[in-house]
């Protein structure tokens, strides 16, 4: 069993990710195709995997589709890489899911905003406690992100509240609060830079003190984003320029031409690199036949991966 001070040294380190979730043509959960890509990723060598996480389409998922990536994710890559769940809605379904990742087998719990309504710092403080307790005994990461930003005074009694409370993954991208956060917190808690495309953040955030990241590129392009990776944790300053600017620059204006393409690109590139995992579901859309023209070419650039 992972403690949670063992994925807190787990997610201290090392690249991680967050593999897209499979569907099949009409929409329904792929599990065989998802075990392919999990045994595919698994050897690049990120530190752990987010299973039903953000890029893996969690929002869309139902409870039994939920069991069913979790179950597959927890099976494929046991002794290979640890599995991180997704966890998120209003308080008593997240505690539904992280409960259910927990019997699954899953090392931890990336707890997601709780969608819809706006709520004060202390009760989005609630909604992480309650979560926490009912799951004592395994590591949760927050992601501070949408309607969920907690500021670095609630996260100080959460802090003391809740032992297996263990990260702060950051999907928000306020510098001083981050900086207000990292510095009052220390080493309390293992930090992440969780903003889409979290490449281009990397090396402002790892000057804050936050080195470690999630890649959604790591789906389609594995080879460069951990080389990418290595270079900020090496103060590469020479490739991760030329790796922005031949990839992730260009990427980025696809990306932002309509909302909710940061997770349809990453399924469109796992697409054109013969991983295929299917369309995303409503309310996302997939990329157009020119959008994906586009992307082709910026892989291309890339080499083999």
């Amino acid at each position: 069993m992972t403690t949670p001070q063992d994925l807190k040294r787990i997610i201290s380190d090392g690249l991680l990710s967050f593999p897209l979730t499979d569907f099949d043509a009409h929409g329904e959960f792929n599990p065989r195709s998802y075990a392919g890509r999990l045994e595919w990723l698994a050897p690049y060598g990120a530190s752990a995997l987010f299973a039903a996480g953000g890029t893996g389409e969690f929002f869309s998922l139902t409870r039994e589709d939920y069991s069913s990536v979790i179950r597959t994710a927890t099976e494929v890559c046991r002794g290979k890489v640890p599995i991180i769940a997704g966890a998120g809605g209003p308080t008593r379904v997240a505690i539904q899911f992280a409960q259910e990742a927990r019997r699954l087998g899953a090392s931890g719990i990336l707890l997601m905003p709780h969608y819809l309504t706006e709520a004060p710092q202390d009760g989005i403080a609630e909604h992480v406690r309650q979560v926490c307790r009912a799951i004592p005994d395994t590591g949760v990461i927050v992601y501070n992100r949408a309607n969920s930003k907690l500021n670095a005074a609630t996260l100080e009694t959460l802090a003391d509240d809740c032992p297996n409370l263990i990260g702060f993954k950051d999907g928000v991208g306020e510098i001083e609060a981050m900086v207000v956060v990292r510095r009052r917190l220390g080493e309390r808690f293992a930090y992440l830079g969780g903003l889409p495309t979290a490449e281009v953040y990397a090396a402002a955030y790892r000057a804050l003190g936050v080195p470690v990241y999630s890649s959604a590129v790591f789906n389609f392009i594995p080879k460069t984003a951990m080389d990418f990776y290595r270079a900020i944790a090496s103060d590469d300053h020479a490739s991760v320029g030329a790796l922005l600017d031949a990839f992730f620059l260009p990427y980025l204006e696809l990306r932002n031409r309509k909302a909710g393409y940061a997770v349809s690109i990453v399924k469109a590139g796992a697409k054109l690199v013969g991983r295929d995992a299917g369309p995303v579901r409503a309310p996302l859309v997939d990329l157009s036949g020119d959008e994906l023209e586009q992307l082709h070419a910026l892989i291309r650039k890339l080499g083999p991966q």
